[in-house]
């Protein structure tokens, strides 16, 4: 990866994307420092100190923006949850399917819906942030000059909460056009990195004071190190399915002749299974805690299905809704039926599988299993963690858990997902844009 990093710097085309890329990263940390006029950023953080509610997840996983009252306290989560709900709507809204299959211009039409849709997400969260904050703490709100009334200073917050999202999803897109990977990964990366690095500052800091933390923060780091390895050898793990191409003469050439294959991977759906089962989990939570905090409904969710919850259903209802999404995702990705067509269609078979209905039943049995230890690996990698976090709870495990890794179980494996995946993917797109800039050249 060193090697790949070096010789993109040796390219000015590669190089001007990274400068760019790092520029528009600056830029989002710079908005992540900048309060937000009329919010009291000590009590927020207070409210913040002493609940661990879906607020504080917000937080984590924007690099602490919400609990300090900052421009992009929302990040670039509307628009990921617009992204992941207009890509399920796509499959039942036959006006949408035909809209993504009309090529360029289909796609342009469907990222302004659903940027328009990542608005709306935006205002509703926003309208959320703010009445949940007020309810908790009285006075959360000053008063600025000329401003007569608080709702003023609520419309406002909410204006600028919103203004910070929308500039966020425009950073966003601006990376991933002109820069190096995809620029909503990019900015989700450095936001737990970020958090990351803060909290284990604070964690070092405790070791001043009593010695015996260095023991937490030495295991949690070891445990760490060693799920990341976990992670890259499943994500870069793939069944390969032989395919060969009989020889065709057409005319005074030969065609096919040739063995491929076809790559499934074993986490070919990603972290996106994750998201859509904590979501799920999450989002009555968030309705709850933020409109109906005192409710015997809300106390019993948070007992049995919430993230903090000690019992066992919370992880049994997790690791289903995991294996759900990981075969729905893996269905959105891989058509049997359509692969088993192309396949005929240029003179290929699989051996020992005849052509046809056989092939395309073959490769669904295949994809299910592979979908299968895929789900498995998610639901070990949602849970596991959080019971050895767990494990180590001592004097300075809460300073040491805190962050993105620490969300609840499957959120901080989430963020060690995206972290891992979004390396890796800046490290294939490097390599790839590395070998084109060669093909060049030698064409040249």
């Amino acid at each position: 990866m060193f090697e790949t990093i070096v010789n993109a710097f040796k390219t000015k085309d590669i190089r001007n994307k990274i400068w760019l890329t790092i520029l528009m990263v600056f830029v989002y940390r710079v908005g992540c420092y900048i309060p937000i006029p009329g919010l009291d950023a000590a009590a927020v953080q207070s409210t913040f100190g002493q609940a661990g509610d879906f607020l504080g997840i917000l937080s984590m996983i924007t690099g602490g923006s919400l609990s300090q009252a900052t421009l992009f306290s929302l990040g670039i989560l509307p628009f990921i949850n617009a992204f992941i709900i207009m890509q399920l709507l796509t499959l039942v809204i036959p006006a949408l399917e035909r809209m993504s299959k009309e090529g360029e211009e289909g796609r342009n039409k469907l990222t302004q819906i659903t940027r328009y849709f990542a608005i709306g997400l935006a205002l509703i969260q926003a309208i959320g942030i703010v009445v949940g904050m007020k309810g908790a703490i009285t006075g959360i709100f000053t008063f600025e000059a000329g401003w007569e009334h608080p709702y003023f200073t609520m419309a406002g917050i909410i204006i600028i909460l919103v203004a910070g999202s929308m500039m966020c999803m425009w950073l966003s897109e601006r990376i991933t056009e002109y820069g190096i990977g995809n620029g909503t990964s990019i900015i989700i990366f450095v936001g737990i990195l970020s958090t990351a690095g803060t909290t284990m500052a604070n964690a070092f800091k405790l070791v001043g004071t009593e010695w015996t933390y260095i023991w937490n923060i030495l295991g949690f780091i070891l445990i760490v190190v060693g799920i990341f390895f976990f992670i890259v050898f499943m994500d870069l793990s793939e069944r390969r399915i032989t395919v060969l191409y009989s020889k065709q003469i057409k005319g005074n050439k030969m065609y096919g002749g040739q063995t491929t294959y076809i790559p499934i991977r074993i986490n070919g759906s990603g972290v996106m299974p994750m998201i859509f089962a904590s979501s799920l989990l999450t989002f009555p939570q968030m309705i709850m805690a933020l409109f109906f905090p005192t409710s015997e409904a809300y106390a019993w969710y948070l007992e049995w299905l919430g993230a903090q919850s000690k019992t066992g259903v919370y992880y049994i209802v997790m690791v289903i809704l995991i294996i759900f999404f990981a075969y729905f995702y893996a269905q959105i990705q891989f058509n049997p039926d359509d692969v088993s067509r192309n396949i005929q269609q240029y003179g290929g078979f699989i051996p020992g599988i005849r052509a046809g209905k056989p092939t395309s039943d073959f490769l669904k049995k295949i994809s299910n299993r592979v979908t299968l230890f895929g789900a498995i690996f998610l639901a070990i990698i949602a849970l596991v963690p959080t019971f050895i976090f767990n494990a180590l709870s001592g004097p300075g495990s809460t300073a040491v858990m805190a962050g993105p890794l620490h969300l609840g179980g499957a959120l901080s494996a989430t963020g060690l997902l995206i972290v891992v995946s979004t390396a890796l993917e800046i490290n294939k797109q490097l390599e790839s844009q590395i070998m084109m800039k060669h093909y060049k050249g030698f064409l040249k």
